[in-house]
């Protein structure tokens, strides 16, 4: 079970209460307010009553993991769904798995800037990571699927990446017959159908968590977890650099969609909502967590190194009517560049994420 240890939270240290204080801070955007755009803030007043130990406490850990009603979890789905996620029999040309896209190897993306499809065709954005993908609200970098269970369909079908017709699909697990007995034992009383196929590969994802990282041990009470540099950098990340209004709680992401200036011509969000002008080269907030395996960084995978993109935010992005209202140029200096990247490199833990065996009954 996925239960880590926790302690109280420590109090900062002076120097850090006081930058923490010192400076404006901004309440991350509701889900839904993040969709079209709206943005909230809080004022220096309200982040100094809620105190540094509440505010650390929005980031703790948290001690299991989420399944749906509707696909509880079993190990019996667990096994099937990581066999069907490492096989490339699931692609056309029995090429590519779910993993050649999101491996464990690179922090469960690829590396690559863009993602490569079928027939090696480049794809026009950066592979997310299925890291805590458990905790998601909604899927794909502009948010055109639901939940996990259609997101694991959506690429096996897509004509650009898998090419694979879900039918056909069926077809093929049908005449293996290592698939019969995991698929029954699964889904018993069950056909081999598109909807267990998902339901198992999402079981999978589901169990695809971060591991406890320095930040986490820093959150529970051990001072010495991380330096005084990435101390720094945790109280500008919730204040100055005001990246909590997206990046917010345990997985530094409220699942919102923000235009933040990239200069691309793709629309993200705003192919889903036209009308929404903030919708307009919107994407959606990554989270954070094992973020030094995952460069490079954004939905076209642009920015090869988190000091690149601090330096983007630091500069505030393209202007345009569709930008986000938080980005604009934030006056950090190279002490607090540097400190912001300290402190996200603490949500990097010693090993990559590897998938939780054994998880809530």
């Amino acid at each position: 079970m996925l239960r880590p240890s926790f302690g109280h939270s420590a109090v900062f240290g002076s120097a850090v209460a006081a930058t923490a204080l010192g400076l404006i801070g901004f309440a991350g955007a509701s889900f839904g307010s993040a969709i079209v755009g709206e943005t909230h803030y809080l004022t220096v007043d309200q982040k100094a009553v809620a105190g540094l130990d509440a505010m650390k406490a929005q980031y703790r850990r948290p001690a299991s993991i989420p399944f749906p009603k509707d696909n509880p979890y079993t190990p019996e789905k667990l096994a099937l769904g990581k066999k069907l996620y490492f096989d490339t029999r699931i692609s056309v040309s029995s090429a590519q798995s779910c993993a050649s896209c999101h491996s464990p190897a690179f922090g469960w993306a690829d590396g690559l800037p863009v993602g490569v499809g079928f027939g090696m065709a480049q794809l026009g954005r950066h592979s997310p990571t299925i890291v805590n993908a458990a905790w998601g609200a909604i899927f794909m970098w502009d948010g055109r699927l639901a939940n996990l269970e259609e997101q694991a369909l959506g690429p096996i079908q897509s004509p650009g990446e898998m090419n694979m017709p879900v039918e056909q699909l069926m077809q093929r697990l049908g005449t293996i017959p290592e698939y019969k007995p995991l698929f029954a034992a699964a889904f018993p009383g069950e056909a081999m159908s598109p909807k267990t196929l998902a339901k198992a590969i999402a079981t999978y994802e589901r169990t695809v968590v971060s591991q406890r990282a320095p930040f986490d041990d820093w959150i529970d009470g051990n001072e010495q977890a991380i330096s005084e540099e990435a101390k720094r950098g945790f109280a500008l990340f919730n204040t100055k650099a005001q990246c909590s209004s997206c990046h917010e709680g345990w997985n530094f992401t409220n699942d919102g969609f923000q235009d933040i200036g990239l200069p691309s011509d793709d629309i993200g969000r705003g192919k889903f909502v036209p009308g929404v002008v903030k919708m307009q080269h919107a994407f959606k907030t990554p989270g954070l967590r094992e973020i030094t395996h995952r460069s490079p960084y954004m939905h076209d995978g642009s920015l090869a190194t988190l000091e690149q993109v601090v330096d983007h935010y630091d500069k505030g992005g393209v202007e345009r009517s569709s930008r986000s209202d938080l980005m604009k140029p934030l006056g950090l200096t190279p002490q607090e560049k540097s400190d912001l990247v300290a402190f996200m490199k603490t949500l990097t833990s010693d090993l990559a994420p590897t998938a939780v065996p054994v998880l809530p009954r």
